[in-house]
This record gives structure tokens, C-alpha cells and sequence, in this order.
């Protein structure tokens, strides 16, 4: 126990490994040797929850402070992606590897709602229930933060105050800011339910435009609601759902019931369908995960069923007298399901539909090109098949699920490929800022070098990324100026001096020089593909429910689990295919020295292969904790 403890204690004395060193500098050194950062060792503590801070001031007595701070960073990260992004699998490897790097003492639940962690055998245990919700950038920059750490490049003090400043919006672009928040994102709601009720459900130009009535009126109301909190939260799926059905239903009425409510009332609620939860709690359970699974299976099913009953509602009010059944089953007539078949504007328009998801998830306005580009690649390779397949007969559900298997697939390959690209580049610009690879100056680097400079000061000037862009390339002048100064034995510059801005601006570098997470790129993706809308399609046909078609509910439940599985079974098969296409890429690239980051970092494993196959972790006990091996 002894030799534990000071294992421990000598791991947690060495986080931040590149700390400011007493004298002289090497020239392959990063930047981050030669600058005095002690003055970020101080997170303040006082800004915990009270039982964080208990359990913080416990493990910095038995083992020390750095200890005791890297347990905190682990139960805030945990919270944080959970909160952003909600993938279980994903978040236990992310904890797993900053765990095992310090040598943490500490297991966790991961469900759907609620988190529980314990540490030292169970003498400490923190609860928290939190809601989720999908958020690219700010699960993206909590990937990256624990990299950096990990990876000592930061501290574990940088780390907690970037999270801090990450949670404040600091590191995030102010066009992705406005997007997200209210009353900004009233923009986004019935840009996307006209979109979609266009591209996705059989509508035409009215029906769109009927749509983004209800989607901004849906917006309107979810704000509000939002604005009272408390209780009154609870009924915004009921609230939305019935504004849907009565503002639908009128239009129907005085359009002489010719609007396709169907296309109106799912691409309105498409905004509030949780459809990409239901295609992780199908992989969650084929890898194993049957509590977090089967749970988020079924609140999801609920949460829609609310919304369409709502949707129900609205539309009996305003037919009062009729026959809603009877009108609901007349009015799929009146959509047309080859409305954008063979058009040339198809595309144009689902990449209008999925910038407006991009807007939904936060995504960074400069990287807009990326995210339609992955999510481009799914549909097309989903459309493609699917009219292949059906050409000389009809749709079956085996032509669905191969066309949702390789768009699933596609979309990982496309996503892990262009995320390498990025970073391939961004690698060359924060190797100048940072004074990584000092020794690489060849023609090549410096025109990539430039393209950077131009598309980041383009940006600038469209105000769609962050002030601290522009900034680098002055900071990069700067330092760059300084460490020359510094390496002349006859000057008289004898250390590099930044003001307290440029510190910041330089640790939010080292942050961004991380790898992307290449789920933050793919969710958006996934999200256009899943099938959030068929779930609502069954519940429909369950309050509408068409006496002379018993067997319809039953059509519909099938496809909905064979679109979904095949889905959650692409997200795999991709993710494995493009880990079999790196290790090829590495065992033959004469370059493998400069390719090696990527294997250090792992990247394929974009859908944590090896935590789905049980290849790293063990369970413990009954409730799923998982724990490192090396702790037992």
C-alpha cells in the first residue's frame, strides 16, 4: 500500500510535464518550455459544488493537491460531455485514458440521467443527475482539453480553468454563440422544418412553407417556456406538439385539404425528435450497455409519443366534428414522395437542411465545409442505394438496410479522412505557433502555412470564428520574434515575456493543436440520417389507427428497427474498416515517424471499438462501473 501511494503521489507531482524549466532550452523544445506559466497553478477551488470540494479537500490531504484536482477534472469532464454529447461509450474511454495516465483511484456509472462516481474504494461517492443535449464545439473542445492534459501539454490547473472558460463561451465563435442560444436560433427553426419537410417527408413548396409557420411559432413557445422554467418545462414537447397540430390543421382546412399534414407536422418536430439517442441505445445494447440502452430506447419512444400526441390534439381541436382518422388517412394523398426525385436542386436544399442541423449542434462556423461534406457523403451513398435497389421493384426492408449500413459506414470513413486532413494541416500552423518541429521549414509547409493565414483572416473578416484566430497569427510574429532574441547569445533578451491575454490565447493554441474528435463532425451527420421520424410515423398510426390497415403498425415498427440497427451496425463497420485502412497506411508510409500522432492518439477508434469488444476495460459488480486493471 505504501509503494501505491507514492506511485500516486509521484504520478500526480508530474501532470504538466512541460513546465517552465530553471535554465537554458533545447531547439526541438515547444514554445511551452520557454514561457513562465506558474502563475496558472492556481484554480480556485471555492468555485466547486460544496460536495466536490469535500471530496477534493479529503484526496489532497491523503495524497496531495494535483491528486485530488485530476479526480475533479474527471467527474467535471464526465458531466460536461455527458451534458454535450450524452455517448457512453465514448465518454468511459476519454476517462479511462486520462485515469490511467495519472494512476486514479476511482470507478463510475455512466447512465442515462444520472452519473455516480466513486473514489478510494468507495470512501467517497458523487452523484449527479444531468440532463443531455447535443453540442459539437463544447464536446469537441472537453475531448481536446482532456488530450491535452493527458498528453502533458497543460496542467491539470490549465485544465480546470479552460473548462471553466469553456463553459463561460470564451474559446467559442460568436456567429456559433448566436446560433445556439435564443433568440438567435429562432432563425434556425423553421429554416429546418421547411427543409425537411421538403427533402425528408414528401412535401412540396407549400407544405414547406406551412411548416416554417409551425417551427417558428415551435420555437417561439419552447423559448417562452423555457424563460418561465420550472414545472412549466415539462409540457414543452405537449405545448409544441399541439401548436404543430392546430396551426397544420388550419392550413388544411383553408388550403381546401390539400396540405400533406404528415410532411408538416415531422418536419416541424424534427427539431425536438431524439433520434440519434435511439440509434446509440441500439449500439449501447448490441455492445453490451442493456441499462443505458434499453433506457434511453425507451425515453425516447415516450418523448416522441408525447409530441405526436400533441400534434393529435391540436388537429382534433380544429376539426372538431370531422373524422380525424378518417382525414388523417386521406391526407397521404396529397403528399408526393417523388417531389424531389431526379430535381436539380435536391442537393442545394439538403445542404440547406443540414447547415440549419449544423446551427442546432454548434457547430463552428468555419468548419461548415466539413460538416456538410460528412453529411453529404451519408445521404448521397443512402439515396444512391436505395434508388438502385428499388428501380425494378419495391422497397423491401433489406434495400433499407443496406442502404442505411453503408451510409452509416460511409459517413464514419468520410468523417475519420477528413478529420486527418484538418488536421494535417492545422498541424503545420500550430507547429509554427507553437514552435513544434522547429526544424521543418521547406516550401511546402510555408505555402500551407499561408493558405491557413489567409482562410483564418477571411474569417476573421466574415465574423464567423473567434477574435483569439486573428490574434495567433500576431501572438505567432511575436514569439517567434522573441525566441530568436532569446536563442542570440548576444542580445539581450534573456527569457520570453507574454502579457496575461497572450498566455491565454497561447494555452487555448495548445488546446486547439489537439486532434478533432471525429464524433463531434459525425453526430450532425448521424442526426440527418436516423430515424426519428419513423418512430413518430408508428406512433401516428397508433392514435390514428386505420381499422382496415391493422397490419400498417407492424410495417412500420419493422422498418424502424431495421433502419435503426442498420445504422448503429454501419457506425461500427466504418469505424472498423478505416482502423483496418490506417494500420495499412502506417505499416507501408515511409513517412510513419510524422504519422505515428495519429496512432498514439487513436483516433479510429472514433466509436470506441475496443470498449465495445471489451478489449481494455472490466466490469466490476453488477452496475456496470468500469475500472483499469491495473488498479486490481
Amino acid at each position: 500500500m505504501e509503494s501505491n501511494e507514492n506511485q500516486r503521489n509521484m504520478t500526480a507531482s508530474s501532470i504538466g510535464t512541460e513546465d517552465f524549466p530553471s535554465e537554458g532550452f533545447k531547439s526541438e523544445e515547444s514554445i511551452r518550455h520557454l514561457i513562465d506559466f506558474t502563475h496558472n497553478n492556481g484554480f480556485d477551488v471555492n468555485t466547486l459544488e460544496p460536495d466536490l470540494r469535500r471530496v477534493y479537500g479529503n484526496l489532497s490531504k491523503t495524497y496531495d493537491e494535483e491528486y485530488a484536482l485530476v479526480v475533479v477534472f474527471i467527474i467535471r469532464t464526465a458531466i460536461e460531455l455527458h451534458r454535450a454529447w450524452h455517448v457512453t461509450l465514448l465518454t468511459d474511454r476519454i476517462l479511462q485514458r486520462v485515469k490511467e495516465r495519472f494512476n486514479i483511484s476511482m470507478i463510475w456509472n455512466l447512465g442515462v440521467f444520472r452519473l455516480a462516481f466513486r473514489m478510494e474504494d468507495g470512501m467517497h461517492e458523487i452523484h449527479r443527475r444531468i440532463p443531455y443535449d447535443y453540442d459539437s464545439e463544447y464536446q469537441d473542445k472537453y475531448f481536446r482539453t482532456a488530450s491535452a492534459l493527458v498528453e502533458g501539454h497543460i496542467n491539470v490547473h490549465e485544465a480546470l480553468k479552460y473548462q471553466n472558460e469553456t463553459i463561460e463561451g470564451k474559446h467559442t465563435a460568436p456567429s456559433g454563440m448566436f446560433l445556439r442560444n435564443n433568440p438567435g436560433r429562432l432563425v434556425l427553426y423553421p429554416l429546418q422544418a421547411a427543409t425537411c419537410a421538403v427533402i425528408f417527408f414528401s412535401g412540396d413548396w407549400t407544405d414547406g412553407g406551412v411548416a416554417a409557420i409551425c417551427g417558428l411559432t415551435a420555437g417561439i413557445l419552447q423559448h417562452g417556456i423555457g424563460l418561465l422554467g420550472g414545472e412549466a418545462e415539462i409540457l414543452t414537447d405537449l405545448i409544441v406538439g399541439f401548436s404543430t397540430g392546430m396551426i397544420g390543421a388550419l392550413f388544411y382546412q383553408l388550403n381546401g385539404l390539400t396540405i400533406c399534414l404528415s410532411s408538416v407536422f415531422l418536419g416541424t418536430l424534427y427539431w425536438f425528435f431524439f433520434g440519434t439517442a435511439f440509434v446509440l441505445g441500439l449500439l449501447e445494447i448490441i455492445a453490451g450497455q442493456l441499462e443505458t440502452g434499453v433506457t434511453r430506447f425507451v425515453g425516447v419512444s415516450i418523448k416522441t409519443f408525447v409530441l405526436c400526441l400533441g400534434a393529435a390534439f391540436g388537429m382534433l381541436l380544429v376539426m372538431s366534428g370531422w373524422n380525424s382518422t378518417k382525414e388523417w388517412q386521406s391526407q397521404n394523398e396529397n403528399c408526393q414522395t417523388d417531389f424531389v426525385e431526379g430535381k436539380w436542386w435536391r442537393i442545394p436544399l439538403y445542404l440547406l437542411c443540414s447547415a440549419s442541423a449544423l446551427g442546432q449542434y454548434r457547430f463552428p462556423v468555419d468548419l461548415y465545409w466539413l460538416g456538410l461534406s460528412v453529411q453529404l457523403v451519408g445521404y448521397e451513398i443512402q439515396y444512391e442505394i436505395l434508388q438502385a435497389l428499388s428501380k425494378d421493384r419495391d422497397s423491401v426492408n433489406i434495400d433499407i438496410a443496406a442502404a442505411n449500413l453503408c451510409a452509416a459506414a460511409g459517413s464514419v470513413i468520410a468523417a475519420c479522412i477528413m478529420c486527418n486532413v484538418v488536421d494535417w494541416y492545422r498541424h503545420i500552423f500550430y507547429a509554427r505557433l507553437l514552435h513544434r518541429d522547429i526544424g521543418r521549414d521547406n516550401a511546402f509547409d510555408n505555402l500551407v502555412f499561408n493558405i491557413y493565414r489567409f482562410l483564418v483572416r477571411l474569417s476573421g473578416c466574415l465574423k464567423i470564428n473567434r477574435k483569439s484566430d486573428v490574434m495567433k497569427l500576431k501572438l505567432e510574429k511575436k514569439l517567434k520574434q522573441q525566441r530568436e532574441e532569446v536563442g542570440n547569445s548576444h542580445h539581450s533578451r534573456k527569457e520570453m515575456v507574454l502579457d496575461a491575454q497572450e498566455k491565454e490565447i497561447l494555452i487555448e493554441g495548445i488546446v486547439g493543436a489537439e486532434k478533432i474528435n471525429v464524433w463531434a463532425v459525425l453526430m450532425p451527420a448521424v442526426y440527418q440520417l436516423v430515424p426519428g421520424s419513423m418512430i413518430a410515423n408508428l406512433w401516428f398510426g397508433s392514435i390514428f389507427q386505420d381499422p382496415e390497415n391493422s397490419s400498417s403498425e407492424n410495417d412500420v415498427f419493422s422498418t424502424l428497427m431495421v433502419t435503426a440497427v442498420s445504422l448503429a451496425l454501419g457506425l461500427a463497420l466504418g469505424s472498423g474498416i478505416f482502423q483496418i485502412l490506417e494500420s495499412v497506411y502506417m505499416f507501408l508510409s515511409p513517412f510513419y515517424t510524422c504519422n505515428s500522432i495519429a496512432k498514439k492518439h487513436n483516433r479510429t477508434s472514433v466509436l470506441a471499438m475496443s470498449t465495445i469488444t471489451g478489449k481494455e476495460l472490466v466490469s466490476e459488480g453488477n452496475n456496470n462501473f468500469s475500472t483499469a486493471r491495473s488498479d486490481h
